[in-house]
């Protein structure tokens, strides 16, 4: 009769590597990680800068054009001149304009990057 023998070794396959979850490389401060708040911040501040510089080009171009030309400058409405209902009138309802479009596109920034990062 012949015995029977069983021979085991190690395992020829590897088991499939864990993907590890975006929000854990952002939390354990990994390269990955890192490349994917500097992706965040670089986005954010993009926006600020847009809004910014739209914001102080309208501001600057104001005292340039009463500057140039003098003949807008000297239009009153309603016995007001037109430079004091620009500046006190027209320049606070942009900013708030300025504001606004701000931090929704900042809110859509941050909801698209936790949509990135949830779906890995």
């Amino acid at each position: 009769m012949t015995e029977r023998v069983t021979v085991t070794g190690p395992r020829r396959r590897r088991p499939p590597a864990r993907r590890r979850a975006v929000t854990a490389e952002i939390d354990a401060q990994t390269q990955l990680g890192e490349v994917y708040m500097r992706a965040l911040l670089r986005a954010q501040l993009r926006l600020s800068l847009a809004v910014a510089g739209v914001v102080l080009g309208l501001l600057a171009t104001l005292p340039l054009l009463f500057a140039v030309a003098p003949r807008v400058s000297a239009i009153e409405l309603a016995g007001v001149p037109l430079p004091w209902l620009v500046l006190g009138g027209l320049i606070y309802p942009a900013l708030v304009a300025a504001a606004w479009f701000y931090v929704r596109a900042a809110e859509r920034v941050e909801r698209d990057f936790g949509d990135m990062v949830n779906r890995r």
